[in-house]
């Protein structure tokens, strides 16, 4: 018997897709070039791989539709950002790529009443693992 899907679940999702949508279209206007979106391995996803300039940014997107629970800045914790560093290494051996310039780049959303407000943090975290 299959189980019932969550409500809450589908509004995350679809706030994630939306937010990821609308951070592909604020890089693109900032001068990155979009690589790769959502880009999984069995260690986990990245959600946008560019190059900004000669540097591979691996970005996480954060949005958020309310600061119940913390601005979207705050949500990317040491595990997660172990997690994506792990996804990034495979990236860049899968690619071989391992001597390439990289960083870690954070775009938050916050999707409130109006224009979304959307900030980009360049280098954000070090590699972490």
């Amino acid at each position: 018997m299959r189980k019932p899907e969550n409500p809450a679940n589908d509004g995350r999702r679809h706030t994630g897709k939306s937010g990821e949508a609308l951070a592909v279209s604020f890089l693109k206007k900032n001068g990155y070039r979009i690589i790769e979106q959502n880009y999984r391995c069995k260690l986990g996803e990245i959600d946008i791989i560019a190059r900004d300039g000669r540097v591979l940014a691996f970005i996480e997107v954060k949005a958020r539709r309310t600061d119940l629970f913390g601005g979207p800045k705050w949500a990317v914790t040491p595990r997660k950002q172990r997690k994506i560093s792990m996804v990034a290494l495979a990236y860049l051996k899968e690619t071989e790529q391992m001597g390439k310039k990289a960083r870690f780049d954070v775009v938050t959303i916050r999707l409130l009443p109006g224009d979304p407000d959307i900030e980009i943090f360049k280098n954000a975290f070090d590699l972490a693992y």
